[in-house]
């Protein structure tokens, strides 16, 4: 029995009944659970960052972390994956992204889980916006920054 969850929403979440969640879901085999909680920082390459703004292209969004979810579960024989990311305005420390994953192993349970996290930085139709003190920049999935372009009004 493999359990997927996936949720966009503006709602911090406890760690502990995301756990709970997938221990009551999955099978008694599962003997590791792995939990990943992504943050907005405060400070980017020397500058102050503000705030964090996230925006999701639905129906897409979800429907892309269900495939990766469940994809990356049969390729790792994950026996369940929680991922549940957040939009709308973020500030720093305010926790961004919780993935939980429950697996057979250790081993199976931290490969899965980086290998969610990377697809979903590329793939997840959730785009982000980063407010700084030398300007606005949107973030690709690999990190890279693109300085946000202001129109000039006619």
């Amino acid at each position: 029995m493999m359990y997927i969850r996936v949720n966009i929403t503006r709602e911090k979440q406890s760690i502990d009944k995301l756990v709970d969640e997938l221990i009551k879901n999955t099978d008694p085999s599962t003997g590791a659970v792995s939990v990943f909680v992504g943050f907005v920082k405060g400070l980017i390459d020397n500058r102050n960052v503000y705030k964090l703004i996230y925006d999701a292209y639905e129906p897409y969004a979800s429907k892309s972390l269900e495939n990766i979810a469940r994809e990356e579960a049969e390729k790792y024989g994950l026996k369940g994956v929680i991922i549940i990311h957040r939009v709308g305005e973020l500030v720093p420390g305010e926790p961004t992204i919780y993935i939980i994953v429950g697996a057979k192993s250790r081993h199976e349970a931290f490969t899965g889980i980086r290998d969610i996290l990377e697809r979903v930085k590329h793939e997840s139709y959730i785009y982000k916006l980063e407010i700084r003190d030398d300007g606005e920049y949107w973030v690709l999935g690999d990190g890279k920054r693109i300085k946000r372009l202001r129109r000039q009004s006619s």
